[in-house]
């Protein structure tokens, strides 16, 4: 165990990241679980990534605008042709979303079939590189986060009907995917969302936040101690904590939910 490895200028911004990721996951993580189509986040983070991988692959500048703008583009695609699907076959929507996965999973697995660092590649995009973020990353999350927290307070998305929600999620996971990896994009969303599925309203709310920075902080902790994967252990940390929450507040049936838009 390293206590000198605790250094808030690492783990500072880090934790900062998390935070910010989780202002908007879990509002689309209540909603996700009320639609009924929880592997949307896996999916859509996966082709969002796919597109990061097609970017490095035409030998764009890493972390570049014009990266940003191919992991959106392909998430915005995606969630375009999920509001399709859901329109023509609304029973099989979680069906068709896993097999997005697979088809972005294997796409970018080939493109980097013969990159000689493409297992690396993938590891970043699985579990991110939490520790690694930079102010700049920050700020832009920072400002994403505030507009798409606008935009669903304002009750904008739920008027734009199927789209407006899947585009605001497409933009919402890209923006974090690349910071955090897919492992916590997806964790961040459903883990503190299934937690709080007993409560409602605010207080719901803060409870799922309470457990999402407990987990990022704990995580982070833990993995600068034992020198563990940090979002391995980030992702650990957010199942204890909501299993700790849903223990302590007794399991019950989930509030009947409302037909979405």
């Amino acid at each position: 165990m390293n206590w000198s490895a605790l250094d808030w200028g690492i783990l500072g911004p880090a934790l900062l990241a998390g935070l910010l990721v989780l202002a908007t996951h879990v509002p689309l993580g209540m909603q996700v679980l009320q639609r009924g189509i929880v592997f949307i986040d896996l999916a859509i983070a996966q082709i969002a990534g796919f597109g990061v991988i097609a970017a490095a692959a035409l030998g764009l500048p890493e972390g570049g605008v014009a990266v940003q703008a191919a992991a959106l583009g392909t998430a915005l695609l995606g969630a375009a042709l999920l509001t399709w699907s859901e329109r023509r076959a609304a029973e099989q929507q979680e069906a068709l979303i896993g097999v997005m996965f697979i088809l972005a999973a294997c796409a970018g697995i080939l493109v980097l079939a013969g990159n000689p660092h493409g297992g690396e590649h993938l590891k970043d995009l699985l579990v991110g590189q939490i520790l690694w973020v930079n102010a700049t990353q920050l700020y832009w999350l920072a400002g994403l986060s505030a507009l798409l927290l606008a935009l669903m307070g304002s009750g904008m998305m739920q008027r734009a009907g199927r789209f407006g929600f899947y585009a605001a999620f497409a933009v919402a996971v890209t923006a974090s995917v690349q910071l955090v990896g897919v492992y916590l994009v997806f964790s961040s969303l459903i883990i503190p969302a299934l937690a709080t599925r007993r409560w409602s309203g605010w207080r719901r709310q803060a409870i799922a936040y309470g457990i999402g920075a407990a987990g990022y902080a704990l995580g982070l902790a833990l993995s600068a101690l034992f020198d563990l994967p940090s979002g391995a252990v980030i992702v650990w940390a957010l199942a204890v904590c909501a299993l700790a929450v849903a223990l302590r507040g007794g399991f019950s049936p989930a509030p009947a939910a409302t037909s979405a838009a």
